[in-house]
């Protein structure tokens, strides 16, 4: 799917790094075929002599000859990136954005003509090739270019397709924001590990491998997690005191109110902004 296209990096920031690693990780393609960009000359040229890719020290110039253009770069300055950029998209490129909450009405508004256009939503787990990544695509986008984004995506973990852009905001609120729960809950348990006697360093070793464990166990298994649940809860045992510990104490509703919070608050963030004209 990605054989000889050559993909540009808009944007050599951590979760671009974290993609190059992973396409030339797996083999999807090869680095003289990828370009990056970034306004600091010092990451361009780490980049090239990290990876092998191309350093390209003018956005247009890499968008002329990029096949796949991927803007990576900070949701506060990406209006002033498409400014300069935009112009130069041809109707025949795949442009990827993960710039967090700018809609795809907010990227086509500075261009004259349709793109094939594709939002992603990843997160931060990708450093590691274990993300979690949603894309949409946009009304000119074909069925190729779905499955060269995921293709892109699937090199750091996990890729699913939603239906429409909206759902991003729910995506934001669950995977995007969902590590840093997680976080939260590995501390937490790990906390309670030290608070029985356990030394910090076990414990939070344990709780890691307790959350990584059971996590791949139901994505391994497609089996519904109440029915896991279950599967390690005896009658009268240590695991249904516990499970009632975390009912009484509300844990299910709080989780689900995070999600729906941060869902809000996406929803608020992602106002798609009107071009200036120059």
């Amino acid at each position: 799917m990605l054989e000889g296209k050559i993909i540009g990096f808009v944007g050599s920031g951590n979760m671009a790094e974290a993609l190059i690693s992973g396409l030339l990780a797996t083999g999807r393609t090869h680095p003289e075929n990828i370009l990056c960009a970034d306004i600091n000359a010092e990451r361009r040229n780490e980049m090239a002599q990290r990876y092998g890719v191309v350093p390209e020290g003018d956005n247009t110039a890499l968008i002329a000859r990029a096949d796949v253009v991927i803007y990576a770069v900070k949701p506060q300055i990406m209006d002033s990136v498409l400014r300069q950029t935009a112009a130069g998209l041809r109707p025949t490129q795949l442009v990827i954005s993960i710039a967090a909450g700018i809609p795809m009405a907010a990227i086509a508004v500075h261009t004259a003509q349709p793109l094939h256009l594709v939002r992603a939503m990843p997160n931060v787990c990708a450093a590691v090739k274990a993300a979690a990544t949603a894309i949409v695509a946009g009304p000119h986008a074909t069925t190729a270019d779905r499955q060269t984004a995921s293709t892109i995506f699937a090199s750091v973990g996990e890729c699913v397709t939603v239906p429409a852009e909206h759902l991003l905001d729910a995506v934001t609120g669950l995977s995007g924001s969902g590590p840093a729960y997680v976080f939260l809950i590995l501390e937490a348990l790990a906390d309670a590990g030290v608070k029985m006697g356990l030394a910090r360093a076990e414990a939070l070793r344990l709780a890691a491998q307790t959350v990584a464990g059971a996590a791949r166990m139901q994505l391994e298994t497609n089996v519904h997690p109440a029915v896991l649940k279950d599967r390690v809860t005896s009658p009268g045992g240590t695991t249904i005191a516990g499970l009632h510990a975390l009912e009484k104490g509300g844990l299910r509703a709080i989780l689900m109110d995070a999600v729906e919070m941060a869902t809000q608050r996406a929803q608020a963030l992602g106002v798609t902004p009107s071009p200036t004209k120059d």
